[in-house]
């Protein structure tokens, strides 16, 4: 789930730089789909997210393929009336450049809780504090970040409307083999509606670094839009989107990314339906 240094690093190779730029480290749009502030029923689910796009960096593009595969316990324990769940990923990424060598691996363990709420009418809110620990290869930030995720969101009458906004800290070493890790706000953004089986709409997220002591640094940050499609098998649902920059902020340019998704409950307790409303998940 970690949105590594290393795309900077590739897109580095063919812009001049006084220090290596890390962006966000929470790759932005990873939660676009899902219901983020809407209770799960008890149980175990998995959710797969995969993507691929490129940017246009001159006068080569960088190419990123980035796969995350999520464990949800949402588990039968309450704080104060919200339903708490753990949320595990390991995520899998590659990245190349024309005239580099593609690179590929695991990244960053991801390791979190959330609290959700559901506040009646279709409209929840839920909280998410997370970690994320380096794997020891060379495809991390190798530095240790505190994420956290306020989320609000409206799921009656056939619609997915969700905020999901990240804030990240970096609370092990902000500097690294030349790299500078900042501080970060993501926003995703979800407005979907179910026809049926299928689910249609619009989507969008946004990202900035935010300020560091670092006079060098150069602040990156990304505005992108696109459109979702979903479709509900039945035991499992299935989500296509694609997202392009509208606005970018020194990554050097525009990305295009493809992004294909699956949930499927693993285990629902008795006393719920035995598959959840389509994607009313989150993680």
């Amino acid at each position: 789930m970690r949105y590594t240094s290393l795309v900077l690093a590739a897109a580095g190779l063919f812009a001049a730089t006084t220090v290596s730029d890390a962006a966000s480290v929470s790759e932005p749009g990873q939660t676009i789909g899902i219901a983020v502030a809407t209770p799960l029923p008890d149980g175990l689910y998995f959710i797969n997210t995969f993507n691929f796009g490129r940017r246009s960096t001159q006068p080569a593009h960088t190419d990123l393929g980035l796969n995350i595969p999520v464990l949800v316990w949402a588990t039968p324990l309450r704080i104060f009336d919200g339903h708490f769940g753990l949320i595990v990923a390991m995520p899998n990424i590659w990245v190349s450049s024309p005239g580099t060598r593609t690179q590929g691996g695991l990244t960053d363990f991801f390791i979190s809780g959330i609290v959700a709420w559901d506040l009646g009418g279709g409209v929840g809110v839920s909280y998410l504090l997370a970690a994320y620990l380096p794997s020891g290869t060379n495809l991390d930030a190798e530095t240790t970040t505190i994420n956290q995720r306020f989320a609000i969101g409206y799921t009656a009458d056939g619609y997915n409307l969700a905020a999901n906004l990240y804030y990240g800290t970096i609370v092990g070493p902000t500097t690294k083999n030349g790299s500078i890790y900042p501080d970060y706000l993501n926003l995703d953004l979800t407005a979907t509606r179910h026809f049926g089986k299928w689910e249609l709409g619009p989507v969008a997220f946004g990202s900035t670094d935010l300020p560091t002591r670092f006079s060098s640094y150069r602040s990156q940050g990304q505005v992108a839009v696109g459109g979702l499609v979903g479709y509900d098998f039945g035991p499992f649902t299935v989500q296509a989107y694609l997202t392009r920059d509208v606005i970018q902020r020194n990554y050097g340019g525009r990305d295009t990314r493809g992004w294909l998704r699956v949930v499927a409950p693993l285990y629902v307790g008795d006393a719920a339906p035995a598959t959840p409303a389509p994607l009313r998940s989150r993680y």
